[in-house]
């Protein structure tokens, strides 16, 4: 079962989930060998779980409440130490991956049936660590054509190489894809199964937005899906 919540609730209170089932993938994920595990293991018992239940759900606002999630996740990156020190989010781009607008992202965007929409999918990564997946349809009519250019032709990150259009961001939906604990464990109910470590699946979180321009001109819709590489850091330890 996947939880579904809003901005709001993500910000005031810790919404329960239970784990998405080992079949389940995200539509805009990767084969199942492409995250690897991870280097940290997080305890699986009740602190372990409530500890990365909150890593998580600060992750997500952060994400929720920032205009560029290229900036959050160089600020996720540096803070946790998840790869060298000084290490930027990059954008692998893959190629091989085409989708064409549906005419509900044509109306989102505001754009006619014949108005070129382009198509990139790009896995953005802290050094050798893939901490998203991201597919991207744009409008290059609303971008210069230097942006065009290094969209087409660099890993620079879409957030940054957009970033002079002092875009802002409009959270169209928000899914917690895995919680370490269940359902209603705030009030009352039991948190059995402790392991040594948690097994955590490959996507954890999955938001869909669009960038507008400050005259609310929309340019891009994306959907980014978060992997369990945002944990791969050292959980907190009681003294």
């Amino acid at each position: 079962m996947i939880v579904r919540f809003g901005i709001l609730a993500a910000l005031l209170s810790a919404a329960p989930s239970t784990a998405t089932p080992p079949s389940a993938t995200p539509p805009s994920a990767t084969p199942p060998s492409a995250i690897p595990a991870l280097r940290h293991a997080w305890p699986g018992d009740a602190l372990g779980r409530v500890e990365s239940l909150a890593a998580l759900q600060a992750l997500e606002i952060d994400l929720l409440t920032r205009d560029s999630a290229t900036l959050a996740l160089d600020d996720w990156c540096a803070a946790h130490r998840i790869d060298a020190q000084g290490s930027k989010i990059v954008a692998d781009r893959d190629s091989s991956v085409t989708k064409a607008p549906t005419a509900d992202q044509r109306r989102q965007l505001r754009v006619s049936d014949r108005e070129p929409i382009r198509y990139r999918r790009v896995r953005l990564r802290c050094g050798s660590h893939i901490l998203s997946e991201a597919d991207n349809w744009y409008v290059p009519s609303r971008l210069t054509p230097a942006m065009n250019a290094a969209l087409d032709h660099s890993d620079i990150a879409f957030g940054r190489v957009v970033q002079p259009l002092h875009f802002r961001r409009q959270t169209l939906s928000a899914r917690l894809l895995w919680s370490p604990l269940p359902i209603g464990w705030d009030h009352g109910t039991p948190i059995v199964g402790a392991t040594p470590t948690l097994e955590i699946p490959e996507h954890v979180i999955e938001n869909r937005a669009l960038l507008v321009t400050p005259t609310g001109t929309p340019f891009s819709e994306v959907v980014e899906t978060y992997t369990r590489t945002i944990l791969d850091f050292a959980p907190p330890t009681l003294k």
